[in-house]
């Protein structure tokens, strides 16, 4: 065989071959590359996508964590003012149950001293009847008369 001649068909197998691969394989070759590289692309496109949404939800997190702040704050204020006036109110209620209270124990004092006076005064008199009738037993000197009047005046104190 000749030298020549094997290297001519050689190439020309090599070149049936670059073109058999050309036009059958590369293209499928590409094709795979390049939907391996769409879906790398597709894939660091959603990587920043969620990167962003990540940014976006830390943010509203963010916010939404300052506005809770800001309405517990509000709320404990409210709570506080609450308190405060339920204990105003309640101090101006046992206020006015404290002085209705005094109030109906002066009346109630004032009722049993009327009342005291009252016996005292009916007391008095039924004293006052029996020392008489003391008196209008003995005879009337000046000397027993004084006497009598102190043994009453003691037993009224006594009594």
């Amino acid at each position: 065989m000749n030298i020549n001649l094997t290297l001519v068909i050689q190439m020309a197998v090599f070149a049936l071959l670059i073109w058999f691969t050309m036009q059958f394989v590369w293209p499928l070759i590409l094709g795979a590359m390049h939907e391996r590289e769409k879906k790398i692309a597709d894939g660091l496109a959603a990587g920043d996508r969620g990167r962003q949404l990540l940014s976006n939800a830390q943010a509203q997190i963010e916010q939404m964590l300052g506005e809770a702040k800001d309405r517990i704050r509000q709320i404990e204020d409210q709570a506080a003012r609450r308190s405060n006036e339920v204990i105003e109110s309640a101090k101006q209620t046992a206020q006015g149950e404290g002085a209705r209270i005094v109030a109906a124990a002066r009346v109630e004092a004032t009722t049993e001293t009327t009342r005291a006076r009252d016996q005292l005064r009916k007391e008095f008199g039924s004293m006052v009847v029996v020392g008489a009738s003391r008196l209008l037993e003995r005879e009337v000197d000046a000397k027993t008369h004084a006497q009598l009047l102190d043994k009453l005046a003691d037993e009224i104190t006594r009594g």
